[in-house]
């Protein structure tokens, strides 16, 4: 077993480092947001058109990659939103087993029909023609458009890096069901993070509703 948390504290090192982009992802697109708004606005004024295709694309591209290499983060970190109002009332070798049985059934199965459905599309996206042969990226069909293919591809690399993160969280559930307090530790800091962000959230929540009021 230590050597099952030895990888998988492994894929949780990979997960953090390369989910430290999403703060460079976010600040880059919320320059290109504001960019895309202020140049739209600016246009109108001066009667010109200022804005691109390539910008607009550029910003849901930004959106696309945050929320696929996002992924592995909020499974590792346990900051998804949770609507199970039982789940919060059991302890920690009870929340294993709901943890575990959901990321065996279902969380695995769909992260791996996900990339299988996604090869194919991807390959043609690349200019894999149905002869094996190859030709041209696809290119967005608005003028100015970007390509296509690197974006797909990101689809296939977001669902890898969720199906190794659940791999590893079901060696820390295992752990905990084997009685190992290190993962218990370590799940149980991750739930303390989940916490703190809906406590953090709800204050934010109340602080709009006070002002609005």
């Amino acid at each position: 077993m230590s050597a099952w948390l030895r990888l998988s504290r492994v894929i949780d090192n990979i997960t953090d480092r390369l989910s430290g982009l999403i703060s460079v992802i976010v600040v880059l697109a919320v320059i290109a947001g504001f960019l895309n708004a202020a140049l739209r606005y600016i246009g109108q004024y001066a009667q010109q058109t200022l804005i691109s295709n390539e910008l607009i694309q550029t910003q849901w591209y930004l959106f696309s990659l945050l929320f696929l290499i996002g992924f592995p983060y909020l499974l590792k970190h346990n900051v998804n939103v949770r609507v199970d109002f039982l789940y919060s009332r059991l302890g920690p070798r009870q929340r294993a087993i709901v943890d575990l049985a959901g990321t065996v059934l279902f969380l695995l199965p769909f992260s791996l029909l996900a990339i299988y459905v996604s090869i194919n599309p991807v390959l043609a996206s690349w200019g894999r023609l149905p002869d094996g042969s190859w030709g041209p990226w696809e290119v967005s069909s608005d003028a100015g458009g970007l390509p296509l293919a690197p974006l797909k591809t990101l689809i296939i690399v977001g669902f890898f890096g969720l199906f190794m993160q659940g791999l590893a969280q079901i060696v820390k559930y295992v752990a905990i069901l084997a009685g190992y307090h290190e993962a218990e530790a370590a799940v149980m800091e991750a739930e303390t993070e989940q916490a703190a962000a809906e406590e953090l959230a709800r204050e934010i929540e109340e602080e709009l509703q006070h002002h609005r009021a």
